[in-house]
């Protein structure tokens, strides 16, 4: 079967009942998103629900995002003899970068992965301003230490949308980026490297206030549009698709966040079912939240870190990287790192969760999931009618709709029906002291040919200080 010419009208609207697994004809209608009490959930019927099923464990991924190279370099040798199996590269002017980063150049990135086993890793590049140079440093780099890539995991993690969203620029223009594109993916394909390319990265839209609903919305719209730009570069989509990852975020809600994984799941076997392509597994990377961290109690982000990574875990991500607990304060030293590495290796050592098929599955779960996916669904949508992700941002229609999501978070922080605990809720007396390596935040440049309006990472904290 040929793929689909992938047009704004082939994405029907799809309700609850038709995202639930397992689901039969005449099944009550599950409650909405908006209105889920999960103490309530509860479906009638004994129809089974069925969630996606975790593989045979995750990849443990340490960030390397210090801005002195050789420093970079340390953390990382350390990080990969602690037992990361993976690492991120998080350049300057990343949107996830929090006003750190490695220096976008290619000596930086030599000297952070000096004496890295390259071939023994995972790596993946965030999104940043200078993605598609990046892709080349790699290459270059690893053609040079004589490691074939193609025998390696890599993501190279391009997606503009991101760029465009967390610093409000882009260096082209919407109309020379969709020109530019079908050439560099020609590049790539001739190069014949089996990594995922472009993803499609909804941390940016989470970590400024966004719903579950709207970061799984956005980032279907970025993965729809690439396969716009595969089909563009006259690339068969059956080949694409591997090609495609998602990143997102994971917060201390585990419920809703493994319901989060399992419905990204579900929304992309969707898009590639509607599009005639044979169903390829989604290859998720989840980072654990920085919005939900607090700088009044750092301590307690260990144990909302936890939470988040065993919500990963036990989701099913592929690749999983826990911030630090003093991000919010500076840039995290050696025992903040230890701490967010060990999160991870006492869960993969410790539960035993990788032994279970679904760890997580539950016919709530499964009530949850298909919510999510119906008002993802809908966002997704939106977006498409306004003309696709960047043309929505360039608007401000995304923007606006995630503030109203932030101001509805907020009255509720107010109203205390969400409550942070050292911020909100069990204050301590004295701010406990916290260990930092000295260097100050730098803030996202803003140079480009197109702009609009940035969605900043703003944590829950910040948001009752500026209040």
């Amino acid at each position: 079967m040929e793929a689909a010419i992938i047009s704004t009208g082939i994405f029907a609207p799809i309700g609850r009942s038709q995202w639930l697994e397992g689901g039969r004809p005449g099944a009550p209608v599950p409650p909405s998103y908006a209105d889920l009490q999960f103490e309530r959930l509860r479906q009638n019927g004994n129809e089974e629900g069925v969630g996606t099923h975790p593989g045979a464990g995750w990849t443990i991924v340490q960030r390397v995002d210090d801005i002195d190279a050789r420093r970079a370099n340390h953390q990382a040798q350390e990080d990969v003899a602690g037992g990361a199996t993976g690492l991120a590269i998080v350049f300057q002017d990343a949107p996830n970068a929090f006003g750190y980063g490695l220096p976008a150049r290619p000596e930086a990135l030599a000297a952070a992965l000096h004496h890295i086993p390259l071939s023994q890793v995972y790596l993946r590049i965030d999104a940043h301003p200078a993605s598609r140079a990046s892709v080349d440093w790699l290459i270059e780099l690893m053609r040079r230490r004589k490691v074939d890539p193609e025998r390696i995991s890599l993501s190279f993690g391009i997606d503009p949308a991101a760029i465009f969203a967390g610093t409000g620029a882009l260096r082209m223009s919407i109309k020379a980026l969709h020109a530019s594109m079908p050439q560099s993916l020609a590049h790539f394909f001739a190069m014949g490297i089996p990594a995922v390319l472009l993803e499609a990265d909804g941390r940016v839209v989470h970590n400024a206030g966004g719903t579950e609903a709207q970061e799984l919305g956005a980032m279907l719209a970025s993965a729809v549009s690439y396969l716009r730009m595969f089909q563009e570069a006259r690339q068969p989509l059956v080949y694409a698709a591997p090609h495609i990852g998602f990143a997102l975020s994971i917060d201390q809600n585990q419920f809703l966040s493994v319901a989060k994984l399992h419905a990204l799941r579900r929304l992309w076997a969707k898009v590639q079912e509607i599009c005639a392509i044979p169903p390829v597994q989604a290859k998720v990377h989840a980072e654990t939240s920085y919005r939900m961290l607090g700088a009044g109690d750092t301590e307690a982000n260990i144990l909302r870190n936890t939470l988040a990574a065993f919500a990963a875990a036990a989701g099913g991500a592929d690749t999983v990287s826990v911030l630090p607990h003093t991000l919010p304060c500076g840039l995290p030293e050696r025992r903040a790192r230890r701490l967010a590495r060990n999160a991870q290796l006492v869960l993969a050592q410790e539960t035993h969760l990788s032994f279970l098929g679904n760890p997580a599955a539950s016919e709530d779960l499964d009530i949850l999931a298909a919510s999510l996916c119906e008002a993802a669904w809908e966002e997704f949508r939106q977006i498409e009618a306004e003309g696709g992700l960047l043309a929505s941002l360039a608007a401000g229609h995304v923007q606006k709709r995630v503030a109203e999501a932030r101001a509805q978070r907020l009255e509720r922080l107010r109203a205390e029906a969400l409550r942070i605990v050292g911020d909100t809720l069990h204050v301590p007396d004295e701010a406990p002291a916290v260990a930092v390596l000295h260097t100050e935040r730098r803030p996202v440049a803003s140079e480009g040919a197109v702009f609009c309006e940035r969605l900043p990472a703003i944590r829950l904290d910040e948001m009752l200080g500026q209040d």
